[in-house]
């Protein structure tokens, strides 16, 4: 949905814009790639994706991610397996705005994740999550901005999300799911200031009333999104969250457009 070249070919044929991107952050080693591959390299089924040499399949209750990529823009190998397998598949689809053109589907709120990295080599295991957003229009379209989080409660994940559509008006959504993989509404917690990255993108959260939520570490900090890990407190525990916001305007921007090539490669065999 960020690819430049699906923009400039008038977003025709999204199969020929694919990629799987790869982003690891960490104390020990870090990797970013997100090459686009066209069509000819594409191949799908219900349990299967594959995107040049990198795939995702269902193996039983455990999806398989098999990673062999190239960085951007400096060129190295990227290689590993990401094995996911959920506690639960999340049947439920959230519409972002009225009319439903942009939808938010939570696949597995909560999962065991396994690492195995060969390039760089790093291994870890623990929890984790699994998401799909996807719509009838380009994000830009829908969307000036938003802010999203994610952190795992002893019982509960607690999910927020808050944001303006294009047309000025806010929306905000905010979710509780326990381990029966049930979805509760619950009233956003109170509006909590963040710093702006290094970039200058806004970011703002929900936190418990009184409490100040920190910014531990920036994952990712680029000209129009933020990826953050949070120490917070949220309906009455204190929890780490991994937060993000989106400036859709950040990247509408024609500069923004120019500059995303160096991060997000074609290859067009």
């Amino acid at each position: 949905m960020f690819s430049p070249y699906y923009k400039l070919s008038g977003r025709q044929r999204p199969e020929n814009h694919c990629a799987i991107n790869v982003a690891l952050n960490g104390p020990r080693a870090s990797a970013w790639a997100m090459t686009e591959r066209p069509a000819s390299r594409l191949s799908r089924s219900a349990s299967h994706f594959r995107v040049g040499p990198s795939s995702m399949d269902w193996d039983g209750d455990t999806l398989v991610i098999e990673i062999a990529e190239i960085s951007a823009p400096l060129p190295y190998k990227v290689r590993g397996t990401v094995r996911v397998t959920p506690e639960m598949l999340g049947t439920t689809a959230f519409a972002l705005d009225p009319d439903g053109r942009h939808r938010w589907h939570p696949v597995a709120p909560r999962a065991h994740v396994e690492v195995a990295m060969t390039h760089p080599g790093v291994s870890w295991s623990g929890p984790g999550y699994f998401d799909s957003n996807f719509g009838d229009e380009p994000l830009e379209h829908g969307f000036n901005d938003w802010h999203w989080s994610r952190a795992h409660l002893r019982n509960d994940v607690a999910v927020l999300y808050e944001g303006e559509r294009r047309d000025g008006t806010p929306f905000d959504l905010a979710l509780l799911l326990d381990r029966q993989g049930n979805w509760h509404d619950v009233d956003q917690p109170a509006p909590a200031r963040l710093p702006r990255t290094g970039w200058l993108v806004k970011r703002a959260t929900r936190a418990d009333a009184g409490s100040t939520p920190r910014v531990v570490r920036t994952w990712i900090d680029a000209p129009f999104y933020a990826r953050s890990k949070l120490a917070t407190r949220l309906f009455g525990e204190d929890c780490q969250a991994v937060h993000e916001s989106l400036s859709l305007g950040r990247f509408r921007s024609p500069v923004v457009q120019s500059m995303l090539p160096y991060r997000m490669p074609r290859i067009v065999w």
